[in-house]
């Protein structure tokens, strides 16, 4: 399978897709103004105890305080009865500092989700300080492979000393036939990192962050760069030195497969990626066949249905819902993950009769699922025609990063945020730059839009003067909705 990574940086956000034959298959977004902070570290301060809920609120700086449940606090050596027992007021009290990691990034109305079990990461492995536990990946299926990394990791961590290891490890799938060497390098530097980060929790006053996770280019070399890979594009220089840089120190095997990407044709408008992303952002999704698919994102979960549309098959109806409904499984795992859509998902397949044909259609979703790097589990098809599946859940959909409520439908869509449209501006000013020879650009542009040009991109609007040699004016359309804009050449 070719499979290749695009980074496209700016100093206000980062975007990231995973190509696989050619399509885009995930994408990622990350804004200097907030970004997520899944696996960061905190010295927290408990604020609230809540017995009925067996749970507690953590204050970690943030506007919202952070929610952990009694299971993420007990140690997990303890029996699963002695757990079930025990009460959140017996381990928690309010006023008590706290280390938690956060575990999943506070997405609505929900506050960030965190535990005291602390996994830090790296190339091959993720350090657990303070457990005896060795895992392997369940990726990872050869049974000699696990038992040799398993092996090894004992070795590296305990030498001829039959105690317990100090802190326990996981191996990562990508550490599969790596050598000894390596993981020995990759052990070292993740003890080094605990041991500075220990020294920060012991200065820290809580409220306060102790260790924050890579940022989204670099965290897209150290997990997403397999050894299925062919290259990396980054189309900024600077980027691009610094992501060699962290290669040469930490993933060395990936080196040889970045690429600086000077082209005047922007970097995502390769693959039509970003063709993708605004169709990742509207409810429906075309079929080949004619048939579509409507995808609904609530707050509790996310409905899937699937329509026949204008496919009315060659033989007869069940064959046209056969095909359909196999099509439309691939295709819903492949929008699960250029979405980035997580929690309970309900998918509702057209009815089919035959229970073969379920079980195919079933085993299709399966098999494409299995390509997701986020745990998926799956239950049968129901007499309605309806699969409950859930996917992990630990940073924002596409959808939520990308969009706001919309204030003129009261919450009941979606639009994309004045930042979004601006730098979409800014992508259509380079793109007729590069094609046309003008003196000057009018945008015209939704009164939000312009005010977030003239106010919080102002800068950005100087530089990008700066950069092409142009003067750039605007001028409100009170007509335009809040995503329409047009660039005239003046």
């Amino acid at each position: 399978m070719a499979e290749e990574i695009l980074i496209n940086f700016t100093p206000m956000e980062t975007r990231v897709a995973v190509i696989e034959n050619g399509m885009p298959q995930e994408i990622y977004v990350e804004r200097a103004k907030r970004r997520g902070i899944v696996g960061n570290i905190y010295k927290g301060k408990v604020v609230r105890v809540l017995p009925g809920m067996q749970a507690a609120f953590v204050d970690i700086g943030l506007e919202r305080a952070a929610f952990i449940h009694v299971d993420e606090v007990v140690d997990q050596n303890q029996a699963p009865e002695s757990r079930g027992n025990l009460s959140i007021s017996q381990v928690l009290r309010e006023g008590q500092s706290l280390l938690v990691q956060v575990t999943k990034d506070p997405i609505g109305t929900k506050g960030a989700r965190l535990t005291t079990h602390l996994s830090i990461p790296s190339r091959y492995l993720v350090l657990m300080p303070g457990s005896s536990h060795i895992g392997v990946s369940q990726r990872i299926e050869d049974q000699e492979e696990r038992e040799r990394l398993r092996t090894l990791i004992q070795k590296l961590t305990t030498g001829d000393d039959q105690d317990a290891p100090e802190h326990g490890f996981i191996l990562r799938t990508v550490a599969e036939q790596v050598s000894e060497s390596e993981l020995g390098a990759d052990i070292q530097f993740l003890i080094r990192l605990w041991d500075s980060i220990q020294g920060r929790i012991a200065k820290a006053v809580a409220p306060a962050a102790v260790y924050e996770d890579l940022p989204l280019n670099m965290r897209a070399l150290r997990d997403m760069a397999h050894a299925g890979v062919e290259r990396i594009r980054i189309d900024s220089r600077e980027t691009f030195q610094k992501a060699t840089e962290f290669s040469h120190s930490l993933v060395p095997e990936i080196e040889a497969k970045l690429e600086y990407y000077p082209g005047e044709r922007p970097i995502f408008d390769l693959f039509n990626v970003e063709e993708e992303i605004q169709k990742a952002l509207g409810r429906k999704v075309e079929l080949k066949s004619g048939g579509y698919l409507i995808f609904d994102q609530t707050e509790a979960m996310t409905t899937v249905d699937v329509n026949t549309g204008a496919f009315v098959g060659h033989r007869n109806l069940e064959e046209t819902i056969f095909k359909t409904n196999l099509e439309a499984a691939t295709a819903i795992g492949r929008q699960l993950r250029l979405r980035n859509l997580g929690g309970i998902i309900i998918i509702d397949f057209i009815d089919m009769e035959d229970v073969d044909h379920q079980r195919q259609v079933l085993r299709t979703l399966e098999r494409v699922l299995e390509k997701d790097y986020a745990k998926c589990k799956v239950t049968g098809v129901s007499e309605l025609g309806l699969v409950e599946m859930t996917r992990k859940r630990t940073r924002e959909s596409l959808e939520q990063v990308l969009c706001e409520p919309c204030q003129q439908c009261e919450g009941r869509g979606s639009i994309r945020t004045p930042e979004t449209v601006c730098y979409e501006i800014f992508r259509e000013i380079l793109r007729q730059h590069r094609a046309y020879d003008t003196d000057s650009y009018l945008v015209l542009a939704n009164q939000r839009v312009v005010d977030y040009l003239l106010d919080d991109a102002s800068d950005h609007v100087a530089e990008l003067e700066v950069f092409i040699g142009k003067t750039i004016r605007f001028q409100v359309e009170p007509m335009y909705n809040p995503e329409h804009f047009d660039v005239v050449l003046r």
